[in-house]
């Protein structure tokens, strides 16, 4: 009950609300269908396991370099126009993957599904940002990650009951294609209810001065490059992770999604709360431990329950470097600069290209028998964030110092 009472309490403005409602609306569509895609394709399409990996790979590159271009635009044009834009193309690529057969043309879908996804994400959490008091963003983001996972354990269920992953697969997808041109309208009608300023400057820093000021900002460097092995640890979830689990345990796989999906529901504020005592750079560096011990646990038991628990641990990892993540790019960001500094955080996209295609080759070429060696070494890898984060925190600490001072 005190979860209500705090979401309840969190005085957000009507915008930060709608944002919130849509993300849960449209991640209970994407959680339908998107982690379920690889089996899709290798038990309905008959694809090879590097296939599938360089098909999902695909949509994560065309992430990367689409973040950038959303936030900066979002900072010149404004938030609206780039969240309406993006999420009505979005639900024609749902519509896309329940019609298409030849390997190309899925291709070309994970690639629009990427790119429509990291132009919409980082715009809506710039207006987040826009529209919620400094000291109230914790709490605000707190609220998104809550709706997203509350859609995450809600979108599996439904998946699986309307078969995907199986032969019957074009009903979860239009499902989701439906969701998202809902959720089109939706923003449209808040666009003429609230008019926003913010994100929207005529006289906007150019695009090249832009890219100078965001990556001359040592703090915020050292935090993405850490943040592409995190983000290449979180794509294992529903990539490599879904097909070594998924290509003969469905069920298992499944109620791994799940359990991710509460233990973010259940530990989101209690840990929130606890990393408020800390700097933002430390939670980083303690997610992206829990993060590699977790993947360690999920590649090398057998047993539900002690799979259960490393999800758990993997769990900590995601809420610790992605709520605080988001957190600290609303600290170091100049105001007029917020989308594009959102938006250049999505370059950590790259460690989910990588990623998403080495698990693919690990398991072409050793084979799905290997899962501790598999996973080992795509924990070592999670493990190259540490010291990226502990660089950034020592910036950081300097800097509030001299402010301080």
């Amino acid at each position: 009950m005190k979860l209500k009472m705090n979401l309840k309490a969190a005085d957000f403005h009507p915008v930060a609300w709608g944002v919130i409602l849509g993300t849960f609306l449209s991640r209970t569509g994407f959680f339908m269908t998107i982690p379920f895609l690889g089996i899709y394709l290798g038990k309905v399409k008959g694809m090879d396991p590097a296939t599938i990996g360089a098909i999902l790979a695909v949509s994560l590159f065309a992430g990367t370099w689409g973040s950038f271009i959303g936030g900066a635009v979002s900072d010149r044009l404004g938030r609206y126009p780039v969240m309406i834009v993006s999420m009505g193309l979005w639900s024609l690529v749902f519509a896309g993957f329940a019609f298409a057969n030849a390997t190309p043309a899925f291709f070309i879908l994970s690639g629009l599904n990427g790119l429509f996804r990291s132009l919409f994400e980082p715009t809506a959490r710039a207006l987040l940002a826009d529209v919620t008091p400094a000291e109230r963003r914790t709490d605000v983001f707190n609220a998104r990650y809550f709706a997203i996972n509350v859609g995450g354990a809600i979108g599996p269920l439904i998946g699986l009951q309307l078969g995907i992953g199986g032969t019957s697969s074009m009903l979860p997808f239009m499902l989701s294609a439906a969701i998202y041109a809902l959720y089109a309208v939706l923003l449209t009608g808040f666009s003429f209810r609230y008019k926003l300023q913010s994100g929207q400057n005529a006289d906007a820093v150019p695009v090249r001065q832009m890219v100078t000021i965001i990556f001359t900002d040592r703090v915020f460097l050292y935090f993405l490059i850490g943040n592409i092995f995190v983000f290449g640890a979180y794509s294992h979830l529903d990539t490599t992770l879904s097909q070594y689990i998924g290509h003969d345990r469905i069920g298992v796989y499944s109620y791994l999604f799940v359990i991710n999906t509460l233990s973010v529901i259940l530990l989101q504020y209690p840990l929130a709360k606890l990393m408020k005592r800390f700097s933002s750079m430390l939670a980083l560096k303690a997610g992206c431990i829990f993060f590699g011990l977790g993947l360690l646990g999920l590649g090398t038991f057998d047993h539900l329950f002690l799979l259960g628990f490393s999800m758990v641990v993997f769990t900590v990892g995601e809420i610790l470097c992605f709520v605080i993540g988001d957190v600290l790019i609303g600290e170091i960001a100049p105001a007029h600069l917020r989308g594009s500094y959102y938006g250049a955080s999505g370059f950590a996209f790259i460690g989910q290209s990588l990623s998403t295609w080495i698990g693919g080759m690990l398991l072409q070429h050793l084979g799905f028998d290997q899962g501790p060696l598999i996973f080992s070494i795509l924990m070592l890898l999670t493990f190259i964030a540490y010291p990226f984060f502990y660089k950034g925190q020592q910036l950081r600490e300097q800097q509030i110092s001299k402010a301080s001072v």
